[in-house]
C-alpha cells in the first residue's frame, strides 16, 4: 500500500521529502559607545571631598642618595645626588607571604625618579608629634632634609627618621601604572616598632585636609 502511494506521489511530481525552509537571521543589536556628553562629569573638587572623609596615616617615603651620570660633556663621573623624601598617606600593607608593601606617588613627582635610581626606600609612619616634620617633607623645591635628625635603615641604608612610631626598610618589587599615580610594590627587608605606648607612640592621622590623632 506504501509503495503504491510513493509511485503516485512521484507520477504527479510531488517531493517526497519536504524542502528546508530558509530561516531569516534576526536583526544584529544596535551597539555604540556612550556618547561624553551622556556620562555624569565628575568634578576633582568633590572628588577630593568625598574621598577625604577616609582617614589615614601618614608616612614619609625616603630614599638614600644615589649616583647619577652626568647628562654630557667631559669632566668628573657620576655625581651623588643627596637623599629623596616626600610625605605620603597613600600606603598600605599588600602581602604577608611574601612580605609586600605599597605606596603610591603622583607620576608628575620629581622626588620618585631618585627613589626609583636607588631602588630602595624606608617607610617612616609619622607619630602625632610629627605634623611639621610632615609638612616639610610635603614642601617640593626646598632641601627637606635640613635639619631633620635621621641614621641609615639597616638594610637599603635609605633614611630612619628620627622619633618615628615604626619604620619599614624596603627594596623596590614592581611598578604599575594607576592613572595619574604609579603604584609602587616593595619588598619587606627589616622593620620595627616602639614597644612602649606613650603619646609619641601614637600615630598622625590626616582627615578632611588636617591632621590630628586619637584622643584619650
Amino acid at each position: 500500500m506504501a509503495a503504491t502511494a510513493v509511485r503516485y506521489l512521484r507520477s504527479v511530481g510531488a517531493a517526497t521529502v519536504a524542502e528546508p525552509q530558509a530561516v531569516e537571521a534576526l536583526p544584529r543589536p544596535d551597539l555604540r559607545a556612550v556618547g561624553a556628553d551622556e556620562r555624569l562629569p565628575l568634578d576633582p573638587a568633590e572628588f577630593r571631598r568625598v574621598l577625604g572623609n577616609f582617614a589615614s596615616g601618614v608616612t614619609v617615603i625616603t630614599s638614600p642618595g644615589s649616583t647619577s651620570p652626568r647628562a654630557t660633556g667631559p669632566g668628573p663621573g657620576p655625581e651623588a645626588e643627596p637623599p629623596a623624601g616626600f610625605a605620603c598617606q597613600s600606603f598600605a600593607s599588600l602581602s604577608l607571604d611574601p612580605p609586600l608593601v605599597v605606596f603610591m606617588v603622583a607620576r608628575t613627582s620629581t622626588t620618585w625618579p631618585r627613589i626609583a635610581r636607588a631602588g630602595v626606600f624606608c617607610v617612616n609612619i609619622l607619630g602625632a608629634h610629627q605634623g611639621e616634620l610632615c609638612r616639610g617633607f610635603a614642601r617640593s623645591g626646598t632641601d627637606k632634609f635640613a635639619g631633620v635628625e635621621y641614621d641609615a635603615a639597616p638594610v637599603t641604608g635609605s633614611p630612619r627618621l628620627a622619633g618615628v612610631p615604626a619604620w619599614i626598610d624596603c627594596t623596590i618589587q614592581t611598578v604599575h601604572t594607576g592613572g595619574d599615580h604609579l603604584i609602587v610594590v616593595g619588598r619587606v627587608e627589616a622593620l620595627n616598632a616602639t614597644a612602649q605606648d606613650t603619646p609619641e607612640s601614637r600615630p598622625l592621622l590626616f582627615h578632611r585636609g588636617t591632621f590630628g590623632g586619637f584622643s584619650g
